[in-house]
């Protein structure tokens, strides 16, 4: 069942909009086939060979219909912003409505087409469909509200300068206002909506970067801050070292020995300033996890931290909190993530466990869990990971918690 439905689930919330914006307006072109393309040979007695006119009606539907799906989907691509409007394909749809739809009238009017139900479904079908893939090529709303009354308004001029009687022509204005009117409001909310959720896609795939950058940016500020001064008196002073020690002068050696105070206390200042970067605190990780999770729409479920662990502990743990939830945003479409904390034995058990782990997905040995597993050693504690049986993913970390006083006596 996980190979039928991978292709779904290994799609992103915006592609997902997208197929299923897309197929629906392909689903549209079925119905106007089998709704309206199918009523002149359903009236003509089951032998669409013997009425070559309502044959014809119904190859012509069902060209429409097809001139209609494709511009659908060469709008929805303009919509984003991938291929240009697609003008022509619009103007090919409003000449082939333009010039079927009053022939057709015609035909009713002279009574070639003796049934009215006909001319009715073919003509009123049409024109819907056509205004439904017409408003994807406008942007404005305003716009798209002018399509169908005024496509109303033409068909019904058009019935009663045929000859037919206005209430006809009211009929037809009606039925094309109500049923186009709907289906051009959906058509146009949907692409709209399909725009506005790769927006939305994008606006946080650059929000992401921007942090990523902010931190890089304030990182490089810092450390310049700290070695920038540092280095340049290092450079002065073992300058001036070289051309004491050429002088033979015995103040070179207090000078390198300043230059080596420094550099050792540019170590330390360096140390600090990474200090954020290479230590993790459990808590902040914890909540950070809530954050991160929740915002990709997967629901994180925390048991609250209530022992008090030593300060490596939690760093370490915050490191494991870290690592594993970019695992669950990076491989699977994990819907649910629970992680829990516990005391087992004198040591403390931390548990991640996800959902919607990809059939053959080969997880467990990245580099970062093997990351995790040099940090767990160093505390002595372990590290496993691998699927369970309940189709999940499940990261343990067990790290014994030493004893108070332990630290101080070592």
């Amino acid at each position: 069942m996980s190979r039928l439905t991978g292709w779904w689930s290994r799609r992103g919330s915006a592609a997902k909009v997208e197929l299923y914006t897309r197929w629906s307006f392909h689903f549209f072109m079925l119905i106007e086939i089998g709704a309206i393309g199918l009523v002149p040979i359903s009236d003509s007695g089951y032998n669409p060979l013997a009425t070559p006119l309502d044959l014809t009606l119904t190859l012509l539907v069902c060209a429409h219909a097809v001139l209609n799906a494709v511009l659908s989907s060469r709008a929805l691509d303009w919509a984003l912003d991938r291929r240009d409007r697609p003008v022509r394909l619009a103007a090919a749809v409003i000449v082939l409505t333009a010039a079927a739809t009053p022939a057709v009238i015609a035909l009713r009017a002279t009574g070639v087409l003796r049934d009215p139900a006909v001319a009715a479904a073919v003509v009123t079908g049409m024109v819907t469909f056509a205004m439904g893939s017409l408003v994807l090529c406008v942007r404005r709303p305003r716009r798209m509200l002018y399509v169908v009354p005024a496509a109303a308004l033409a068909t019904g001029v058009a019935v009663v300068a045929m000859g037919l009687h206005p209430g006809e022509g009211l009929g037809y204005a009606v039925a094309i206002i109500m049923g186009g009117g709907g289906l051009a409001a959906a058509c146009g909310f949907s692409g709209w909506l399909m725009k506005i959720v790769w927006e939305l896609e994008l606006s946080r795939d650059l929000k992401a970067r921007l942090a990523v950058a902010e931190e890089r940016l304030r990182f490089g500020r810092d450390l310049h801050d700290v070695m920038g001064r540092n280095l340049s008196v290092i450079a002065l002073k073992s300058e001036l070292a070289v051309q004491l020690a050429r002088r033979e002068r015995p103040e070179a050696v207090d000078q390198m020995i300043e230059v080596q105070r420094i550099a050792q206390e540019s170590q330390r200042e360096v140390r600090d300033v990474v200090r954020g970067y290479r230590e993790a605190d459990l808590r902040v990780e914890l909540e950070g996890a809530r954050g991160v999770l929740g915002a990709a729409g997967i629901d994180c479920a925390i048991d609250p931290v209530t022992m008090e662990l030593p300060a490596g502990v939690q760093s370490v743990l915050g490191w494991v909190v870290r690592e594993t939830t970019t695992n669950v945003l990076r491989h699977g479409d994990a819907r649910k993530c629970a992680i829990s904390l516990r005391e087992k034995g004198g040591s403390v058990l931390l548990t991640v466990r996800n959902d919607g782990v990809r059939e053959g997905a080969v997880m467990g040995h990245g580099s970062g869990l093997a990351g995790l597993r040099e940090r767990l050693a160093a505390v002595d504690g372990t590290l496993e990971a691998g699927p369970d049986e309940g189709g999940t993913f499940q990261v343990t970390a067990l790290v014994p918690v030493p004893a108070p006083g332990r630290g101080e006596e070592s």
